[in-house]
């Protein structure tokens, strides 16, 4: 399974892609979408295209997505929000189910505790699959996270389905 993470963002919005079967995660590829336009709709547009060009590229099985979580600033979290809707309008072309998890549930997934730094997910991200010679950003390494997070996830529904 191709599984197409993202780390929303409205300036900075991070992407990884993995391959996953089952108990192991192989790296294809990740990277991040910088949107440095001062008109708020053009940087939704750029986002939008630029996911879409992606996923077309790559054509993943299914996209996981960070949640959005309330920010004390509300202007923030509506700009995220909006941000989000324009990635996952952006995977609408090839059709695939997304999926959205919990910045928590993800640290949990990838780390082993909810309240992990982002510098320790980023080490577990190049530990689990197996990065060695390629500097990571930290948004493209929380969009890794969000993908190993979906396959394993996935891995434990499909188990306790068979069982």
């Amino acid at each position: 399974m191709k599984i197409f993470g993202i780390d929303p963002g409205s300036r900075v919005m991070g992407y990884g892609v993995i391959e996953s079967n089952d108990n192991q995660s192989k790296y294809i590829d990740s990277g991040i979408i910088k949107t440095n336009e001062k008109i708020f709709p053009e940087r939704l547009r750029i986002i939008y295209k630029e996911v879409q060009n992606l996923v077309d590229h790559h054509q993943p099985d299914v996209v996981s997505i960070e949640n959005v979580f309330m920010h004390k600033n509300a202007a923030s979290a509506l700009k995220l929000g909006q941000a989000k809707a324009a990635a996952i309008c952006g995977t609408f072309k090839i059709n695939v189910s997304v999926y959205e998890y919990a910045a928590r549930e993800v640290k949990q997934a990838v780390v082993g505790t909810g309240a992990a730094e982002k510098e320790q997910v980023q080490q577990m991200v190049r530990i689990i699959l197996g990065i060695k010679n390629k500097e990571l950003k930290l948004d493209e390494s929380d969009a890794l996270a969000i993908a190993i997070c979906h396959a394993h996830s996935y891995s434990v529904n499909k188990t306790l389905k068979d069982k």
